[in-house]
């Protein structure tokens, strides 16, 4: 198929997306045909190739079959957005940021049928779901206004009759390539600032998470957004993704912006350094939580729990090495463990109470126990967790049947030192490396050894001890008595060392990151003045003082 999206053409998508909500079955719904959509039109893969969404939490669940993309398919879509950026950019920044602020309000009418498509496909639980998708609508409705407020400056001029000014200008043509555990959130944080500045876009949506990428997309343009502002191409990071990547070598694309592995950014940096062209990398994490002798325990076990197991560990800002204090390690890990003990896991759609559901994949499921056999390997001693959840090897708190999903253990380390590989390496997955810290300097010394620095927190009640740790970890983001995760619209989100390239997520700083400064120079004299050279000197006179009259 190949032709212009019909008018309300999300209505399908999302009934089917309210009837598995209201039913928790998906036998008897509809299989959905999902397309690339370029130039506002939706089309098929262009040699006829397709993959299938499945739904993690009942793998016989088939959402739907999808375009795998080829080269030609990436490059039309890259056609499409050079095509369209002209006009997009020529379009005042108060109307793009209307349409964004219109994209906000079909995403809080059709939240719960989008909520209920993102836990479908990819098993996070409803209540996290939703979170996600709230997190698009903040990211739209803070950028509807930044349309309005997209400044530059007037500058005083050192000459006379000259003005001098600045303006922020689109960059041109991006590439989005985002992770599958925030579908909705992430390429929002992406796609909103970039084409409130001006720029249009070429979107990969991550392998797992088509359908509902498919859906917001269509959003995007039922709100008004003209063809090729937003193009989208389906397909695997090796096959779409890296024709998309490849093209900033064919002079195709004039940014990147990726979220996934630190291993996979640092390819996409080089590719993009050597052409001088932009990224945008938020990578992996190995998030630090100390707890100290001061801390509220009963708080301190409740964040690090959460920053832990919360969507299964598959957050890049989950919890990687719990730090704790020996004055109170025990007293810690006794509470600690008797809620991982206590973890309620299963589907939310069909289970109440759920803390987290299944692995966002059977792939993902894969590398995470390679990451528990890297544990066990580094002399790190294992005092919770069985792999993989079966109907015959499965924790008390586990809801369902087994066999339909991919679940996993809570895994829990202990006896972690910093010469271990696990201290070192981040783990998508439920577990937790635990550090034993002789005082606090040992603890933030700890906490900034590992090779990454995206999040961070400490849980205190001696202020001068957060002050040393808010000033000394070397991270992007810290919490003080709060958990590794948890981001807002309006907070700048990104990492350092191996964690990102210092660019940042959200809020007013990321719209450096889709513009550039063009600074103009403007002559009224009417003849040729020459800065620096026809700058008149002012002569200094120097005073004759009697300093005695001053003693």
């Amino acid at each position: 198929m190949n032709g212009a999206i019909p008018e309300k053409a999300m209505t399908h998508v999302l009934e089917v997306g309210l009837e598995y909500l209201e039913s928790n079955n998906p036998n008897g719904l509809p299989k959905i045909k999902g397309y690339n959509i370029i130039n506002g039109e939706l089309t098929e893969s262009s040699d006829g190739a397709t993959f299938e969404s499945s739904n993690p939490a009942w793998l016989e669940d088939k959402l739907g079959q999808f375009p795998l993309s080829t080269k030609d398919d990436v490059h039309a879509a890259l056609t499409a957005a050079r095509t369209a950026f002209s006009s997009w950019a020529a379009t005042p920044a108060p109307t793009r940021g209307q349409i964004i602020g219109n994209m906000g309000r079909l995403l809080m009418e059709h939240k719960d049928a989008i909520t209920a498509l993102e836990t479908r496909e990819i098993g996070k639980t409803l209540k996290e779901s939703a979170g996600s998708v709230q997190e698009a609508i903040d990211t739209c409705l803070f950028f509807q206004s930044e349309g309005r407020r997209l400044y530059g400056q007037t500058v005083n001029s050192e000459l006379p009759d000259k003005e001098l000014f600045t303006y922020r200008r689109p960059l041109g043509v991006c590439g989005i390539i985002n992770a599958c555990n925030f579908p909705a959130a992430v390429p929002f944080w992406k796609m909103i600032p970039a084409i409130m500045c001006g720029n249009t876009c070429v979107w990969k949506s991550p392998q797992d998470a088509p359908l509902l990428s498919f859906a917001l997309a269509r959003i995007m343009h039922e709100a008004g957004l003209p063809d090729g502002v937003i193009n989208l191409v389906h397909g695997k990071g090796s096959g779409a993704g890296q024709h998309l990547v490849d093209a900033v070598d064919e002079g195709l694309v004039n940014k990147i912006s990726f979220t996934g592995s630190t291993a996979v950014g640092k390819m996409i940096g080089e590719v993009c350094g050597r052409n001088l062209v932009s990224a945008s990398l938020e990578l992996g994490g190995k998030n630090p939580l100390v707890v100290m002798p001061s801390a509220n325990l009963e708080n301190a076990v409740e964040g690090a729990y959460w920053a832990a197991f919360g969507t299964a560990g598959q957050r890049c800002t989950s919890l990687g090495n719990l730090i704790i204090h020996k004055d109170v390690y025990e007293q810690f890990m006794e509470m600690f463990m008797a809620k991982v003990e206590a973890t309620v896991i299963g589907d939310s759609m069909r289970n109440d109470g759920v803390l987290y559901g299944p692995m966002l994949s059977e792939k993902y499921a894969k590398d995470f126990l390679v990451g528990v056999e890297m544990c066990k390997a580094s002399g790190a001693t294992q005092i919770y967790g069985k792999g993989t959840i079966t109907n015959d090897n499965k924790p008390a708190g586990f809801q369902g049947d087994a066999s339909e999903g991919v679940y996993m253990w809570p895994h829990v380390f202990v006896d972690v030192t910093q010469d271990m590989e696990c201290f070192h390496e981040e783990i998508f997955g439920p577990v937790v490396t635990i550090v034993k810290a002789d005082d606090f300097v040992h603890g933030l010394a700890l906490a900034n050894a590992s090779p990454y620095g995206l999040s961070s927190a400490i849980y205190t009640n001696d202020r001068l001890e957060a002050y040393r740790y808010k000033t000394g970890i070397k991270a992007g983001m810290t919490g003080i008595n709060n958990s590794t995760t948890g981001a807002e619209a309006h907070l700048p989100f990104g990492g350092v060392k191996g964690s990102g390239n210092g660019t940042r997520e959200s809020g007013i700083w990321v719209i450096e990151a889709y513009s550039y400064w063009h600074a103009v120079n403007d002559e009224l004299s009417g003849k040729l003045q020459l800065a620096q050279m026809d700058v008149e000197e002012i002569e200094i006179e120097e005073a004759e003082v009697d300093y005695s009259s001053l003693a």
